[in-house]
């Protein structure tokens, strides 16, 4: 039979608090929906997707660094919700406990990295680039240009430098790491987090990782179950199913499940 297709790369930002996560997610969840709708996404969900642009034939699904219980969850369960992680660094502050935080954690789970190094517009970008290669270097993350096989993308999330850059990055890791799922069959997935909705009960949002998940679907999460009533996209529109590395607010479940849940 033929290799089911390939799924956009699951991709979570991880870096220190000031160092333009939040900006760098802003940017490339603009280019993700056209100047007018910017004001049309009320209710930003903790995971979004990109589309495959520019001649890309992969776009990415991004997720926010989600709080530390949500990893250790995932450490717990073994279960990963990301095919690649990018490091944001600030090029000005360069590496900090939390960066060192995120590369420990790419290693245990065995997670590919790609480094975004924010603030490139900043006086002196090209020579911060050199200092961080090397504060990087003594953390044992060895960059392309030294011939490892980790990317770094200078961007500039303010000044929107580099996304492309960036998102050609993550396409070719993914082609490179061959990340197929099976399309059809009974979804499985992780819960990313969990909310009451207004008049909807439990909001749950699902990374889809295996199969399809369809309305009407009865699905177990954690210690809840329920029935698939409403499912709806980052921007709140329904859909009647969702394949791999979708992510969707489904409405239905019993009780509220916790972050990193597995959901069958």
């Amino acid at each position: 039979p033929p290799a089911p297709p390939l799924p956009p790369p699951v991709v979570t930002l991880m870096g220190h608090v000031d160092h333009g996560k939040t900006s760098l997610l802003d940017a490339l969840r603009g280019s993700s929906i056209a100047a007018g709708e910017a004001g049309g996404i009320t209710q930003a969900i903790s995971a979004f997707s990109v589309g495959a642009s520019g001649g890309r034939e992969l776009g990415a699904t991004f997720i926010d660094t989600p709080g530390h219980e949500l990893f250790a969850a995932m450490r717990e369960r073994g279960a990963h919700a990301t095919d690649l992680i990018v490091l944001v660094v600030a090029l000005d502050a360069g590496v900090q406990d939390t960066t060192r935080e995120a590369i420990r954690y790419a290693k245990e789970v065995q997670c590919p990295l790609v480094v975004a190094a924010n603030k490139v517009d900043r006086p002196g970008g090209p020579e911060a680039v050199a200092k961080l290669s090397q504060q990087l270097l003594d953390e044992q993350v060895v960059l392309e240009a030294y011939g490892g096989e980790v990317p770094l993308v200078p961007v500039s999330a303010t000044k929107r430098v580099g996304l492309e850059e960036l998102l050609d990055s993550l396409a070719l890791q993914a082609e490179m790491l061959e990340l197929r799922a099976a399309p059809d069959g009974p979804a499985e997935g992780t819960v990313l987090e969990s909310v009451m909705g207004k008049g909807l009960g439990i909001l749950s949002t699902v990374l889809v990782q295996r199969g399809a998940l369809r309305q009407g679907d009865h699905v177990v999460a954690g210690q809840s179950w329920g029935k698939v009533r409403l499912l709806l996209d980052e921007e709140g529109a329904q859909l009647s199913e969702a394949g791999p590395a979708v992510p969707v607010r489904v409405s239905g479940m019993r009780e509220m499940p916790r972050a990193g849940d597995e959901l069958l």
